[in-house]
């Protein structure tokens, strides 16, 4: 009688047991890789409204025009403009060109060093404004891109070396300049000239974004204004053709070329190699992306409730566009970059212009190679009229 007495409670506990509700358990964190455990839901959410693609049955100009306008809104507030006061400080002579170190106003705020250079012979000549990379690597800016001279044994080392790993040993404001153009190359806040007393420190990049945010504007903003302001002047001089304007660079360089191409109409033809892609394929837990400090550099407040990468490159339609990213290139996922590729191939093919947007899959890692930069000379001098 006790075995059946007990066989039954332990039946009836086992029955209500099992009629209890089942309950998972909550974890104890909501964060993993610094990327909030719902970013999936909140990619979902994000749907572009003002993409070219959402709009496709309105004129484009006008689409043109009011996605245009958001985006200077999201760069607001512009940085107070000055003349720009050009001076020469030092010179140079080199194969075939001049190499001038100026100073100049980019804003109130701003008055910076800067590399120009001036092909021999008689003008205009077409003209290329040249943007660094990030390269987490800010003792030196310009000089990335321009062999620099009368300066530190140190940095010309560390530009040498630099020329080395990104460049293929070539410095591309030399070449373009070997080659007819007249070139600008800046520092962007934070690196080289433009650095940090104390001295470079990689930490230092959140620091400033958030003064920066607490001052009313963005670190992303700021360059951008930097970039077009520096566009700006270079139309200025009375050796360059106003109407043959170019911009490019290479990793955060190329991300400035895109974004400036698309805000002004002065820049007539661009080339960015290696940053392209779509915010569903950068921002995962495995991406560089995710982990904020370098990418302030390039955020633009509340941007992505409106605007993809691709959707913003997309406003300098139909203008030429020059396009190179690597299959081997970690930070940017292969599949992202192609259907960036894919997007903004619509919009030029909608406005008959898929012939002046040239995009590339190289097998290569993150690297602006000597043939890169060939190819990308040629496509300026077919667009820009450059010396053949």
């Amino acid at each position: 009688m006790k075995t059946l007495l007990s066989t039954l409670f332990i039946l009836l506990y086992t029955a209500e047991l099992y009629a209890q509700p089942v309950s998972h358990p909550v974890p104890s964190f909501e964060i993993v890789k610094d990327m909030p455990l719902f970013y999936r839901q909140m990619k979902a959410r994000l749907t572009y409204p003002l993409s070219w693609q959402n709009h496709r049955n309105r004129p484009f100009s006008d689409w043109k025009k009011e996605a245009r306008e958001v985006l200077y809104q999201c760069l607001a507030p512009a940085t107070p403009s000055a003349e720009f006061d050009m001076e020469v400080t030092d010179t140079e002579q080199r194969d075939g060109y001049q190499v001038q170190k100026i100073r100049l106003n980019l804003s109130e705020y701003s008055r910076i060093p800067a590399y120009l250079l001036i092909p021999d012979g008689k003008g205009p000549f077409p003209a290329i404004v040249l943007f660094h990379d990030h390269g987490a690597h800010f003792t030196i800016g310009k000089e990335k891109m321009v062999r620099p001279f009368h300066v530190a044994d140190t940095i010309l080392v560390d530009a040498d070396d630099w020329s080395v790993k990104c460049y293929d040993g070539q410095y591309t404001g030399d070449y373009f300049a070997q080659n007819g153009y007249v070139v600008l190359a800046v520092d962007a806040l934070f690196w080289g000239d433009r650095g940090r007393k104390e001295g470079a420190r990689y930490d230092s990049q959140q620091a400033l974004a958030s003064n920066l945010l607490q001052l009313g504007m963005s670190w992303g903003a700021l360059i951008a204004w930097d970039d077009l302001r520096s566009v700006d002047f270079i139309t200025t001089l009375p050796n360059v053709d106003a109407n043959r304007i170019g911009v490019l660079g290479f990793s955060m360089g190329a991300h400035r070329a895109w974004m400036t191409a698309a805000a002004t109409d002065k820049v007539k033809a661009a080339a960015a190699v290696c940053w392209m892609n779509t915010t569903d394929s950068l921002m995962t837990l495995t991406n560089n992306q995710n982990k904020g400090g370098s990418a302030y550099s390039m955020i633009i407040p509340n941007l992505r409730r409106y605007l993809d990468y691709p959707h913003v490159a997309s406003l300098a339609c139909p203008k030429p566009m020059f396009f190179i990213n690597g299959t081997r290139d970690k930070l940017f996922p292969v599949e992202g970059v192609i259907e960036a590729y894919r997007q903004m191939h619509e919009v030029w093919d909608s406005q008959q212009a898929d012939d002046k947007l040239v995009t590339r899959l190289y097998d290569s890692p993150h690297f602006f190679s000597k043939k890169m930069q060939k190819e990308t000379l040629l496509f300026f001098n077919k667009w820009l009229g450059g010396k053949k």
